[in-house]
């Protein structure tokens, strides 16, 4: 039933089964027949004929043969009726209420932060959808494949376990015990079924014969028919194969990879049929094929032909029973007990535990099966899912072995399925309880890990195997998911087999303690940085284990005292070896310590310390639970040898504080790695961390004083504080002073820190609390950031969410970036400057911030620390240090040597801890006093510091040094500090006189503070007097500048006039709007009342040579540098297939859809043209030397970096001087008396007429005239066109000539994508379509920006675009003047039909401003003469533009009529409007001539508003042009957005009426004939008619698709998509074009496409055709945006989706929900429409060139 259903009666129509099926019904169903016989004898006869072409199988055929042979049979026995009946009557009976869906690889899951039991209860997309999970913290992320979907598993979920579809009551599971019961006779019938079925599955899959079948499945006679079978492995490479399989077989490249592809996916396949013999050879030669590539030969095997059939048709039975456990839960059950049942006095396991045993040597496909089978079946019902897990703990030491030794993925192995029961609370306890789980784990640990254990029974994983290790870390995880959720309620049962499993646990810790151990190097650097990643890895890996098990023992307080007894023996077993040296004595301060020499400088050392860990969290949770007081029942005083539980610990500090003194140098960088990750936050919480608290438990067990001699001696620092002065050696005093800072340091962790639960009375809410305020002391930062930052626990949560909005203030981020949290200001004071967790660079970051903030805030620098929450009872000795006398003996030692010594014998850090320590003394003191009567605290800090010392070396008083300190000028940054302190001083001997004084203590506190307060206002005022001071300083100086400055403007005023003049650019444009405005100049750009161009003198400064240079005609060309591409930014039909080579292509018509356009850009830095062409030289000279380097630009194609921006260009503008030109109004006038447009028309036509009879020499010409005379004078006629006014020709410089073609050459190279060819005919016609499709995407962009027409351009856009007009105009002088006439004429044919040229499209099949633009620039050829080179003079040149701006507008303007004033009306109806009336005469006259094909009936005023929208943005380019052009300034209404006067202002700029259709009155005559024959054309009938679409106007402006708000709906769809070209349901990379919206299979082999030969992905094909090689995709399991340009470029860019947090998560990662950031999105829009995408790869590739190594092409 897998895959087709049961096929039932569609499997009639297989010819010759039907007999087969009715006689072997007949024979099942007949009671005496032994049914496993029978089935068996069925089986024998068929499979083998159905299966026989295993090398290329017709799958159909197979599948309907084995459903009328077989299955059709068998379902119609097991149901006793037809079988799609039944079981669509089954299915409506009702569903289950577990979902059970099984995920495959990259499917999304989703888990519910608030209300799942552990991270790993996850839903599936429906499922979450459809639950109350959506609306709560939730997290998505990718499936690795394997999981199951646990929605109904009221164990995975504290609420909402349930989705609305799998509610009881929901559809179809309403009747769920009344219709799903199977009767007793199917339920007898699968009892039959079933076992046979199963046996006969289960033989086949554990099969081992190569050659023989079972007896029971022989009936004929054996054939010599073999396969050479290849099994999947993960050594060798796809290549690898590939390789082997073409050198053994001799086949094609395709054929090699298409076997591949499926031993890939499958995990074997049949690579070669044929006799015995011939198999056996192949296999030898792939074997020894793949063992020269790989040191491991691949896996093949030569199978019968018959053992090949029923292997493969047991895989068939499998998915056959796994469909069949969907339909009922009777099924179910009855599978699971036959699979379970152990055959009576037999040893051998039941069939499942055969299958699971068997399961490393299955290949992939059958692994698959069996999976499924026992998600469908065992996980779906709960009691068999416990008697599953039974048996799976039972095999667990074999499981997990075979899984170590086997080399397939962990999704791929049974063992993966441990997570399903080990995770569910009750299984876990079911099988701690029964099965003793824990034990079983731990002791498959230590079994497999023997190899790495030394001769002292501890682990040395030198030259390890990562994949091993990878693996065994399976086994961890499964120790993690038993422990995952704390048992409720204790039973002695559990209470026992849990403190086995610990007892156990320890024996793993055992052989971790003191592992790896590490010896100084001395003299010489280490060879060989030994291997200490493993070591460390298995430290992340255990450590949220250690710290669930020490949960696990503080949940019962009979049990923590077991447990802390047992991990205390195993630490002290541990400590006990090696100790034969005799103790020594180290006396100080009058104090004795007997302690066994140890150096760690000297003796080896290990950072490795789990059991003295563990013991440390432990003790804490028997401070915090106040067991701690029965402790002496389970170990007694004399066993505790509390300095033997210290000693490990302290070592590993003092080998942390020796590698910061550079006493570690020559072990090289695996130890400073070692010690990175023991204080880092993955490792520390049980590392560094209990490293400390094992500090505090020493410092609260032992004497104080002997204690510090014992830290004094272990670091090494006894002779340091022996005398004032201990040595002369300096680098000795160097390693002497960081070894005082490192302990210092270390003392005042161990005073000072309190935050852990246990040792002070503090939630772990505060200790998150504390944390974050820390991290925000240092700078604000983001969510994850912060994440990062804080431990995980179990569950992979910090706690961050319940604690963040009571610390900090959230800021959203902008247009990029990401969203930050600051620090309340209420919070600042509990900044500790000493925080432990703090790096050396975070601690000096966080002082100086907050030093910082405190100056601007005009306060004092001292950073005191915040008071400490008292310590628990179990550690209240801790504090005894602080006043103990060896303490004060340090304190006043480092005091006496900055005050009295030179400055190498101290460090100002030294004194800084000196002072945090003498703080936290007297804050602890002032905590006392005012909490209990002074004759109760006997911490008496303030009295051993204001005393003298003891001994003659330190004869002075701690306070009275710190009076003295003040005055050292090296330390005035801790001036404030020891004020502080002083103050503290003068405050607790307050309160102590008061105290005996029997006054209240807390008003004596106030009293102090208002002392304090007091010094403090004094200080205020003297900084605020500084302050002002330094103002009044800085403003005299900012006076005296200001004069001197003006005085240099008066005395060189001349030079000052002149650089105004010459200034660059963007001043000009900005002056020139200034002086329009004031002088009222005509602002007309064509016309005889055309206005003066604003030429201004351009000099501008090369940015290569930085030499400056005015552009003139006759000077060497200075060039911009730019990038040519082509473009689908402006298309209206994305279906369109765009040619992929121009070789045939005619560019000068542009199709109104603007399919493809060539796109210039430029970025506005200009440089000589010579000293660009040396740069690109030398550019390629220094890339042809490093051959190896991958290239972000492609060289042979012209690409180059801008030298100043770095932006990608492939060519460059040649910058060329606007003509300024004016007009002589009286000529004007008296020329606008004559030159009519019938008269301007027909003298064109006699020129043209002319050209034609001289080139076609004597041959008729059919050419047309305009009026009734006929030719009349033609010679006169044909020079008339001169008479007009002309002038001669500019003349360019070589250099502006040779880059005018280079320029050009690169247009039509690009543009085409055909070789450079600088005699090409298309060359013109490309410049002039770049020209006009540049500005149509300018317009574009400033009309969606809502930017005005003029003045808003950025700088590059202004300057390129300039540039790229003048040298539209300047290029005709490059080419043959005859061939632009033939240009012009063509073009002019679209506008004048009466000219019969050739193949002139119809009105609707051309852009009218591609021709506006092509006619203005070529016309100038028309004035051409063999002996001169003339131009048009200003006032010829002014009508010429005028009226074939008329021309186009009147085209234009029928072009809007004819296709869109059908539209439904938008504007309100003004119906008696002039230009209402106009409208309706032109439709008229349109109706008129299409022969009433044009419908008269649409009212006036709703075609003028059509013609008004619709011609807009025409108007917009036609502005745009003629400005950049002609340089006349534009009217004020088009330097701002106003809809109404925008048009008013266009309309008087390019000299129209501003009711439009009166230009077809003014020239009524002359242009009659002309829309006679533009309405007249087919294509415009044909459009009328409705037969054709036309483009409609305005066009609609393109934007990247709508994406929705919630990104999960993207997942959504993305789960729903199916490669169109692929049949399997295997994991893939859908993503999604976001230029037009199709979904898309990326990254795989199905969808690769043949494009030019070449193999292409289908995001490189796609964007060829959808964005002319230029394309934006959004991958949608990754959430990431690729941008593609052409085959080999292409970078990733961050999605516009964001989390709360204003961050986004490429990968997933975080899997936090996100959604649609709107500013985002606009920004890749504009990115798509600027034409930066380019841009942005380069730039990209450039910052990231890790990226070389993907292969865009197949992407």
């Amino acid at each position: 039933m897998a895959d087709g259903g049961t096929g039932g009666p569609g499997a009639g129509a297989a010819g010759g089964w039907v007999p087969v099926q009715s006689q072997e019904r007949a024979m099942w169903c007949d009671e005496r027949f032994n049914f496993q016989a029978t089935f068996l004898q069925c089986l024998a006869k068929h499979v083998p004929n159905i299966y026989s072409a295993e090398m290329d199988p017709l799958v159909e055929k197979q599948e309907e043969m084995v459903q009328a042979a077989i299955l059709y049979p068998l379902e119609c026995y097991l149901f006793g009726e037809d079988p799609d009946i039944f079981l669509e009557k089954l299915q409506q009976s009702g569903t289950s209420q577990l979902c059970g869906k099984v995920f495959k690889g990259g499917e999304t899951t989703y888990s519910c932060r608030d209300c799942a039991v552990d991270p790993t209860c996850v839903l599936c997309m429906d499922c979450f959808q459809n639950s109350i999970h959506k609306n709560h913290r939730y997290k998505m992320h990718s499936s690795t494949g394997g999981g199951f979907c646990d929605c109904g598993d009221t164990e995975a979920w504290k609420a909402g376990p349930l989705c609305t579809k799998h509610e009881p009551g929901a559809s179809g599971s309403a009747k769920e015990n009344s219709g799903c019961q199977l009767n007793e006779e199917i339920m007898e019938h699968s009892r039959r079924v079933f076992p046979s079925v199963i046996k006969y599955i289960v033989d086949m899959l554990v099969w081992e014969e190569e050659k023989e079948l079972p007896p029971e499945l022989v009936i004929r006679e054996k054939v010599d028919s073999y396969y050479c079978v290849l099994f999947n492995d993960e050594h060798h490479s796809y290549d690898h194969v590939i390789y082997s399989l073409q050198r053994a077989l001799g086949c094609e490249l395709g054929e090699a990879q298409l076997h591949t592809t499926a031993i890939d996916k499958e995990g074997r396949r049949a690579v070669k049929a044929g006799h015995y013999a011939s198999c056996q050879e192949v296999k030898e030669e792939i074997k020894r094929h793949s063992e020269n590539v790989s040191q491991r030969p691949l896996h093949v095997e030569v199978l019968h032909a018959d053992v090949m059939a029923h292997q493969k048709f047991a895989l068939r039975l499998g998915s056959w029973l796994n469909k069949l456990m969907s339909y009922s839960s009777d099924f179910r059950q009855i599978f699971c007990q036959i699979c379970l049942k152990e055959e009576a006095g037999s040893e051998k396991p039941c069939f499942i535990s055969k299958l699971m045993l068997w399961d490393a040597k299955l290949h992939k496909g059958a692994r698959k099966v069996l999976h499924e089978l026992i998600f469908s079946s065992f996980f779906m019902e709960m009691e068999y899912k416990k008697l599953f897990a039974v048996e799976f703990v039972k095999y667990y030491k074999a499981l997990q072995k075979e899984y170590i030794s086997d080399d397939h993925d962990r999704v791929l192995s049974v063992t993966a399925l441990s997570v399903q029961m080990f995770t569910v609370p009750t299984l876990a306890r079911h099988l701690i309880e029964e099965q003793n789980v824990i034990t079983t784990i731990t002791e498959t640990l230590l079994e497999v890990l023997p190899e790495y254990l030394d001769k002292n029974d501890k682990f040395n994983f030198q030259g390890y195997s990562q994949d091993k290790l990878n693996r065994v870390y399976a086994v961890i995880y499964d120790l993690r998911y038993v422990l995952v959720s704390k048992p409720t309620l204790w039973t002695d049962r559990l209470r026992e087999r849990f403190l086995e499993g610990f007892v156990s646990f320890l024996r793993i810790l055992t052989c971790m303690q003191g592992m790896e151990e590490i010896k100084r190097q001395i003299g010489q650097h280490i060879e060989v940085d030994p291997d200490w990643e493993a070591a460390i890895a298995i430290q992340m890996q255990l450590k949220n284990i250690l710290l669930m098990f020490q949960e696990w023992c503080a949940c019962d307080e009979e049990l923590l005292l077991k447990a802390y007894s047992e991990c205390h023996k195993a630490v002290i077993r541990c400590s006990t070896n090696g100790r034969s040296r005799e103790k020594t004595m180290f006396h100080l301060c009058g104090h004795t310590l007997e302690s066994r020499p140890y150096r760690v400088s000297a003796d080896p050392v290990s950072i490795h310390l789990p059991l003295s860990r563990t013991l440390a969290g432990l003790h804490v949770r028997l401070s915090k639970t106040g067991t701690i007081s029965r402790l002496h029942e389970f170990v007694s005083p004399e066993e505790f040898q509390v300095e033997l539980l210290v000693e490990y610990p302290l070592r590993c500090l003092v080998l942390v504080a020796q590698v910061v003194a550079e006493m570690w140098r020559r072990n090289g960088l695996s130890l400073i790695s070692q010690v990175f990750y023991y204080q880092d936050v993955k490792c520390r919480e049980e590392m560094y961390d209990k490293d400390i608290i094992m500090l505090q438990i020493g410092a609260s067990l032992m004497d104080p004083n002997q204690f510090l001699l014992l830290i004094l001696q272990r670091y090494e620092l006894a002779e340091a504080f022996k005398k004032l002065k201990p040595t002369k050696d300096q680098d000795l005093i160097k390693q002497y002073n960081m070894l005082i800072e490192e302990m210092l340091q270390i003392l005042i962790y161990v005073v000072g820190e309190r935050y852990v639960p246990g040792i002070s009375n503090v939630t772990k809410e505060d200790v998150i609390m504390r944390e974050i305020i820390h991290l925000l002391c240092i700078e604000p930062m983001a969510h994850s950031a912060i994440t990062k930052s804080l431990p995980e626990n179990e569950n992979y949560e910090t706690g961050l969410e319940n604690v963040i909005d009571k610390v900090a203030t959230f800021k959203k981020p902008g247009v990029s970036g990401h969203g930050v949290y600051e620090l309340k200001d209420e919070c600042l004071k509990e900044f500790n400057m000493f925080f432990y967790h703090y790096t050396k660079t975070q601690h000096s970051k966080a002082e100086h911030t907050q030093k910082k903030r405190r100056k601007q805030e005009n306060r004092d620098e001292a950073l005191p620390p915040p008071p400490p929450p008292d310590f628990s009872p179990a550690f209240s000795n801790v504090v005894r240090i602080l006043n103990c006398d060896v303490m004060m003996h340090i304190l006043r030692t480092v005091l006496q040597r900055a005050v009295e010594l030179e400055t190498h014998l101290w460090t100002e850090a030294m004194i800084q801890m000196v002072l945090h320590l003498l703080s936290l003394g007297l804050l602890e003191e002032k905590q006392q006093l005012q909490k209990s009567p002074e004759e109760e605290v006997t911490f008496d800090f303030y009295h051993k510091a204001t005393r003298m010392g003891s001994s003659a070396l330190n004869a002075v008083s701690v306070l009275t040094l710190l009076e003295k300190l003040k005055r050292v000028p090296q330390l005035e940054a801790q001036k404030d500090t020891v004020s502080w302190i002083l103050q503290m001083f003068d405050t607790v001997k307050r309160l102590r006189e008061k105290s005996s004084l029997t006054t209240i203590a807390a008003t004596s506190g106030s009293e102090a503070t208002k002392v304090d307060e007091s010094t403090q206002d004094k200080e205020k005022a003297e900084r605020k007097r500084k302050a002002e001071a330094a103002r009044l300083h800085r403003q005299k100086i900012m006076a005296q500048m200001s004069a001197l400055q003006r005085n240099f403007i008066e005395t060189h005023k001349l030079l000052y006039e002149n650089t105004l003049e010459a200034q660059g650019k963007e001043d000009a444009i900005m002056e020139e709007e200034s002086i329009s405005s004031a002088i009222d100049y005509s602002k007309i750009a064509l016309g005889p009342k055309r206005g003066p161009s604003v030429a201004e003198k351009e000099v501008l400064t090369c940015i290569l040579c930085q030499e400056e240079q005015e552009v003139k005609l006759e000077s060497a060309a200075m060039v911009l540098s730019a990038c040519v591409q082509k473009s689908t930014a402006l298309t209206q039909n994305r279906s369109r297939i765009l040619e992929h080579s121009g070789d045939t292509l005619d560019p000068l018509f542009m199709h109104p859809d603007l399919p493809c356009g060539t796109h210039t850009g430029s970025c506005g830095h200009v440089m000589h043209a010579a000293c660009w062409q040396k740069y690109f030289e030398a550019m390629q000279l220094n890339f042809r030397q490093r051959l190896h380097v991958e290239q972000i630009f492609d060289l042979e194609n012209g690409e180059y970096l801008c030298p100043l921006c770095k932006s990608l260009c492939n060519t460059v503008i040649p910058i060329v001087p606007l003509q300024a030109q004016k007009i002589n109004s009286e000529d004007a006038e008296a020329v606008a008396q004559i030159l009519s447009l019938a008269r301007w028309l027909e003298i064109i036509t006699a020129r043209i007429s002319g050209y034609s009879m001289k080139n076609a020499k004597g041959e008729k010409q059919n050419l047309p005239a305009f009026t009734n005379k006929g030719m009349g004078n033609s010679a006169l006629e044909f020079n008339s066109i001169l008479s007009f006014g002309v002038q001669s020709s500019a003349k360019y410089s070589n250099s502006i000539k040779e880059m005018l073609i280079l320029f050009a050459t690169t247009i039509y190279r690009v543009g085409l994508k055909v070789a450079p060819n600088e005699a090409d005919y298309r060359i013109p016609m490309m410049t002039w379509s770049t020209c006009a499709f540049t500005i149509q995407c300018i317009e574009n962009l400033l009309e969606t920006e809502g930017k005005p027409l003029f003045g808003s351009l950025q700088n590059r856009q202004h300057s390129g675009l300039k540039a790229l007009v003048q040298f539209a105009a300047a290029q005709r002088t490059t080419s043959p003047q005859v061939l632009i006439q033939k240009h012009l004429i063509r073009l002019l044919g679209v506008l004048l039909p009466n000219f019969k040229v050739e193949d002139t499209p119809s009105l609707l099949e051309v852009d009218m401003f591609h021709i506006l633009v092509g006619v203005v620039l070529s016309f100038p050829s028309l004035y051409w003469e063999d002996a001169v080179d003339l131009q048009p003079s200003s006032i010829s040149s002014a009508y010429n533009n005028l009226y074939l701006f008329h021309l186009t507008t009147l085209a234009h303007i029928t072009q809007i009529v004819v296709s869109s004033a059908t539209e439904s009306p938008t504007a309100q109806s003004y119906e008696n409007s002039e230009e209402a009336h106009s409208a309706q005469a032109f439709c008229r006259e349109v109706f008129q001539y299409t022969s009433g094909c044009f419908s008269q009936d649409i009212p006036g005023w709703l075609v003028w508003d059509c013609v008004k929208k619709g011609i807009m943005p025409y108007l917009r380019c036609a502005a745009l042009f003629f400005h950049y052009l002609l340089g006349v300034s534009p009217p004020e209404d088009l330097l701002q957005v106003s809809e109404e006067g925008q048009f008013k202002a266009l309309c008087s700029y390019l000299s129209l009426p501003t009711n439009l259709f009166l230009l077809f009155q003014e020239y009524r005559d002359t242009v009659n004939p002309l829309l006679q024959r533009w309405c007249a054309d087919p294509v415009v009938l044909s459009c009328l008619k409705g037969k054709s679409i036309a483009v409609r106007y305005p066009r609609k402006r393109n934007s990247l698709i709508e994406l929705p708000e919630d990104y999960s709906c993207l997942l959504n769809q993305a789960s729903q998509f199916r490669c169109p070209r692929s049949s399997d349901d295997e994991q893939k990379h859908p993503v999604l074009c976001l230029f037009c919206g199709a979904m898309l299979c990326s990254q795989n082999t199905c969808c690769q496409e043949l494009v030019n030969g070449e193999e292409l992905g289908a995001c490189t094909s796609h964007a060829l055709q959808c964005g002319a090689g230029v394309c934006m995709f959004l991958k949608i399991r990754e959430c990431k945006v690729v941008l593609i340009e052409g085959k080999t470029r292409g970078c990733l860019y961050p999605a516009p989706y964001l989390d709360e947090y204003g961050e986004t998560d490429p990968g997933l990662k975080r899997g936090n929900p996100l959604h649609l950031c709107r500013e985002r999105y606009r920004k890749l829009h504009l990115l798509w429409q600027q034409h930066c995408i380019i841009e942005e790869i380069a730039r990209s590739q450039e910052t990231n060139q890790i990226f070389f190594g993907f292969n865009w092409q197949l992407l």
